[in-house]
Formats: structure tokens, sequence, C-alpha cells
């Protein structure tokens, strides 16, 4: 069979609860917090004044007036400190340290007649969620070959234990390598407040509304979608597995002392390293290298979706 998980540790939970809480965060971030159910989540990114992303995340609910903010955890404590100099106006608290909560990945061809086999409700479609006592189920393909479960460990334990009998533990960088050839870029810890949303295309993955209304950072993010063009977009490439490769690292042109670029993500698969670059137009024209003008070429691959050449 055809299934595997695997506990995503660089992933974290931010939990916010209380009536004022969509409300809250549709205030605060570039998703449309009203399109938030148990049936339905959504991405988002929450950005500074300066449009700059303190970090992106899968927003869901996983009980009522209590949702989860799924991101990176080298982002967490700065994203839990900017949102808690706001969210005291609001009928809403802000919880980091709920260990209850665990993040695993589930993926392959059969994960979702596994995860079916085990008596859990499934969602149908890409972003779509279902839950029962104790754990939440987020679809994150359109073919329904990989999901997000988020599991009550400690008083549902029961949920992680079937998983781990029905599906093969794998190593978390194959879900990563997966996420990042979908095209999904993520903002760690190394990018934090470095990046406008536009430069992880995140205007063309959906996790920026535009439409919604203010928030912090929207009229940087509004202005350059409306009437500019974003200086640099992301991209996919691959490495070789023997190069050392971490978001954050400058890339160049072998011509030129000059950055054209930044790592966003990277995972090894074997016998390659799978990525997703942000850089210019011309510095992908003229041929990326990672960390220095003479350092390893980085192969630029094609996305799975369609972005604007921009320069």
């Amino acid at each position: 069979m055809s299934a595997f998980f695997a506990p995503l540790k660089t992933e974290a939970l931010l939990h916010i609860s209380g009536p004022d809480s969509l409300t809250f965060l549709q205030g605060q971030t570039t998703c449309d917090t009203r399109d938030v159910s148990r049936s339905q989540a959504v991405l988002g990114a929450y950005c500074n004044v300066q449009g700059r992303m303190v970090c992106d995340f899968l927003l869901l609910e996983i009980a009522p007036e209590q949702f989860a903010l799924r991101l990176k955890a080298d982002t967490l404590e700065k994203a839990a400190s900017t949102f808690g100099k706001y969210i005291v106006f609001s009928k809403a608290a802000l919880q980091t340290d709920n260990d209850d909560w665990q993040v695993f990945g589930c993926w392959g061809k059969s994960a979702a007649e596994a995860l079916r086999s085990l008596e859990l409700t499934l969602p149908a479609a890409r972003y779509q969620a279902a839950s029962g006592d104790g754990y939440a189920l987020v679809q994150m393909d359109d073919a329904g070959t990989r999901f997000e479960a988020y599991i009550n460990t400690r008083e549902h334990g029961a949920h992680l234990d079937a998983i781990s009998a029905a599906l093969t533990a794998a190593p978390e960088s194959q879900w990563q390598a997966q996420q990042i050839r979908a095209g999904i870029g993520r903002v760690e810890g190394p990018n934090v407040e470095a990046l406008l949303p536009q430069m992880l295309n995140f205007d063309v993955t959906g996790h920026v509304n535009f439409t919604k209304g203010c928030y912090t950072g929207q009229e940087i993010v509004a202005r350059l979608h409306y009437r500019g063009k974003a200086k640099r977009r992301m991209y996919l490439g691959q490495l070789d597995a023997s190069t050392e490769a971490s978001a954050g690292a400058d890339l160049f042109n072998a011509d030129s002392e000059q950055g054209v670029g930044t790592l966003v993500n990277a995972a090894n698969e074997g016998e390659q390293t799978v990525c997703l670059v942000s850089a210019t137009e011309k510095g992908i024209a003229q041929g990326l290298r990672l960390g220095s003008p003479q350092g390893p070429p980085v192969e630029i691959l094609t996305l799975p979706y369609a972005i604007d050449a921009e320069s």
C-alpha cells in the first residue's frame, strides 16, 4: 500500500480562541477569515506594516471558537509576539504552549483509502477540512493524495496509534519535498520580515484576498498588485544532493557579486535536493548560483502553475 505518514516537527500551531478570533485575524492577515469553517481551511500570511511577511499559515477551526494557525516552528515566537500587541483589544486569546495537538503529514496514492479505513471523515477537495472527536484533516492537493492530520494526542492518542498502524512511517523531508514541488512556498525563520507575499507567488496560490478590505501591510501588498510589479518571483529548482541548502541563503549569477535572490525552502529527495527560490527574472535567465558567484548551480524546473514574467 502506497500510504505514508510523518510527524511534521518543523511545523507549529498557534492557537487562538474566543468569539472575536476570526474578526481579529481578518484585520491582521491577508486571507478572508470569513471563509473558515469546520469544513474549510484557508491559506494566508501575516505581514508587518511594510508588507513583509512575519509568517505564512494554514488556518483551520479545530473546535467551536477554537482555531489553529499552522506555521513554521521557527516563526512561531515572532508571530505570537506581534499578534499579541493587538489582540488585547479583542475577545480572543493566543496560546503557544498547547502541546495537546500535533500535526502529521499523510500522503501517497493509497493515503485516502488508508485513512478512510480508520473510520475518519475525509475532506473532498483541496483545502477542505473534515473533523471529528479529537482530530481534523485538511486535504492539501486536488488529487486527494496529501493530507495534513491534526490530532489531539493527549486525549485521543488512539487516532495516532491507528494512523501509525495503517500507514508507513517516512521522513518529514519527503512531505516537504512534495509541498515544494507543488510550488507552495513557506516563510522560515531566516526569511521573516524579508519577503513580500508576491515574492512567494502568494497572489497566485490563494494566500492573498485582494477584495477583503484592510489588514496590516495591505496598502503595500495591494499597491504592488494593482500598480506595480514584483521585483522577484518564486521558482522551483533543484540542486545536487550533496549541496547544503537552507532557507535564507543568497543567490547569485556567475559573473556578479550582486545578489539576485534568496533560497526559500529546500528538502532532500535522495538523489537531489529540491528547492524554491525567490529571484529576479534576469537572475533566473543568467543562471543561479547558491551562496556565491562560484557556488553550486541551481537548475530551474517548471512550476505546476503559471506566473507572470516580471523583472
